[in-house]
């Protein structure tokens, strides 16, 4: 028998164990943990790139920033171990942490903070929070090695929360520029290897400032974006837990059966049927509200999302403070959809290409969002793509139609940015977003954050449809897994076996 026929008579004797032989190698390890993740990220720096699948591996494991962000939403000191701020909220001083390394051996500092968000500034900068926090750095001070102060151009009583995102990771200056490829940090984990399509290894790094507090020291993420692979390898054992599960529809079946624990949570993320604003004729906002029309809500989340999600009408989540409930706005009609497709000239039917990528929400909702469209008279090819090519093509504005979750929180700045995918240009918007910036804290900035969700949705800017629920299962025993995702991270110091 050759080599490959034994390994393959190997692997087909593994696949006939039972169940309980199938957990006993996955208990093995106490120690040790294998996470699901739906999409494979394009690189693992997240200053540089857009992707939320980055920060899921290495934010708070590798990569650490000023604050952390916590699944609550509360906001605790990381690498800094204390901030504050003056009255008018333009000024933040920090006091970082003292005796800590980077995985390279050089020094954190006031210097390596300056360099990470002056390189997040730089001209040419791909870090999708410049516009929205670093823009509005005037100037970064370094009195000495353990004080950084900030002083911005508007007031911004989110900048610790902004600070915790992955966005704004410290990085070492020494080894930044290989971040993409072999990320270097302060945080608990540093990487062991990334099999390009199949998982990520990260393994406890002994530097760390608590190393005695870190219980998982190896970490593997594996790259399952079917929904059915996502079953089969929970029920084989050869995942421990899925974070954020995709086949809603067999969570009955992890209910039932002991060996598991289900949660559900709640996120920050904004489900959308993007559009191009930039292409005709979704130019006329007239053709975008018919979209919008054309779109029963509930059904889509009863249907692809099994009611785990709730319906939304702005680019705002029920988790945000100063939330709208704009659902009413657009109510579904077919008779309104087809009487404004009419009124803006359009004849049908109308054919559009839906771009879809890899997760469940979008390529079983894309099949539910075109049948829906169908109904108006515009007839929506689907065109499924890989999460690499979504970001190279309808990421980069080519596109007429695309199903994305975008789960960052208070993100509404992106439309102030007539080059970001969906080609929005309002200078209304723009002056709102800014007074929002200046006003007060509080009542003032809540009712200004109501302006900018009801523009956005008197302009149909895109056809927004459902907030998700956090669904995460995994096998008893396995502690620690955040409930709630008010930012997309997997913090793998928490994590415990018991």
């Amino acid at each position: 028998m050759t080599l490959r026929r034994r390994t393959l008579a190997q692997a087909a004797a593994l696949l006939a164990l039972p169940l309980s032989a199938h957990e006993a190698l996955a208990q093995r390890r106490k120690d040790a943990v294998v996470l699901g993740m739906v999409l494979e990220p394009p690189g693992l720096d997240p200053t540089t790139a857009p992707a939320a699948a980055i920060g899921e591996i290495v934010h708070y494991n590798i990569l650490e920033g000023l604050t952390k962000v916590g699944p609550s939403g509360s906001i605790t000191p990381l690498l800094a171990q204390d901030w504050s701020s003056d009255p008018d909220g333009k000024v933040y001083s920090f006091k970082l942490r003292s005796g800590i390394k980077f995985q390279d051996g050089t020094p954190f500092d006031s210097a390596a903070v300056k360099f990470s968000f002056e390189r997040a500034k730089a001209e040419g900068s791909t870090n999708k929070a410049k516009k929205a926090v670093f823009d509005n750095i005037s100037s970064i001070a370094t009195p000495d090695a353990q004080t950084v102060i900030l002083t911005l151009n508007n007031a911004d009583p989110n900048l610790p929360f902004r600070l915790g995102e992955n966005t704004a990771v410290i990085l070492s200056p020494k080894s930044a520029a290989t971040t993409a490829t072999n990320p270097v940090g302060t945080g608990p984990y540093k990487l062991e290897n990334w099999q390009k399509g199949t998982a990520v290894t990260l393994t406890a790094w002994d530097g760390y400032r608590d190393p005695g507090a870190i219980k998982i020291k190896r970490a593997t993420f594996r790259f399952i974006n079917d929904n059915a692979a996502q079953v089969a390898a929970l029920m084989a054992g050869d995942i421990d837990g899925m974070p954020r599960f995709g086949a809603v529809d067999a969570l009955a079946q992890f209910k039932a059966d002991k060996r598991f624990t289900v949660e559900v949570g709640t996120t920050a993320g904004k489900g959308l049927l993007a559009l191009n604003n930039k292409r005709k004729p979704l130019d006329d906002v007239r053709v975008r509200r018919a979209i919008a029309h054309a779109i029963d809500r509930q059904a889509f989340i009863d249907g692809v999302l099994q009611g785990l999600g709730k319906p939304i009408g702005s680019h705002a989540a029920p988790t945000d403070v100063g939330y709208v409930d704009l659902t009413g706005a657009y109510p579904y009609s077919v008779d309104k959809a087809k009487a404004l497709l009419k009124e803006a000239g359009v004849t049908t039917p109308l054919n559009l290409t839906l771009t879809l990528p890899p997760p469940s929400y979008a390529r079983k909702g894309g099949e539910v969002i075109a049948a829906m469209l169908a109904k108006v008279g515009i007839n929506a090819k689907i065109e499924n793509v890989e999460w690499a090519q979504w970001l190279s093509g309808a990421f980069k504005g080519n596109f007429d139609l695309t199903i994305i979750n975008h789960v960052e929180p208070l993100d509404y700045v992106q439309y102030a940015n007539p080059d970001y995918y969906w080609g929005y240009k309002n200078k209304a918007f723009d002056e709102l977003v800014k007074k929002r910036a200046e006003a007060p804290r509080g009542r003032p900035q809540n009712q200004l954050y109501g302006d900018i969700q009801r523009l956005l949705t008197h302009d149909a800017v895109n056809a927004w449809i459902f907030n998700p629920a956090q669904v995460t299962v995994a096998r008893k025993g396995l502690k620690g897994l955040w409930l709630n995702s008010p930012i997309f991270a997997n913090d793998l110091s928490l994590l415990s076996w018991q």
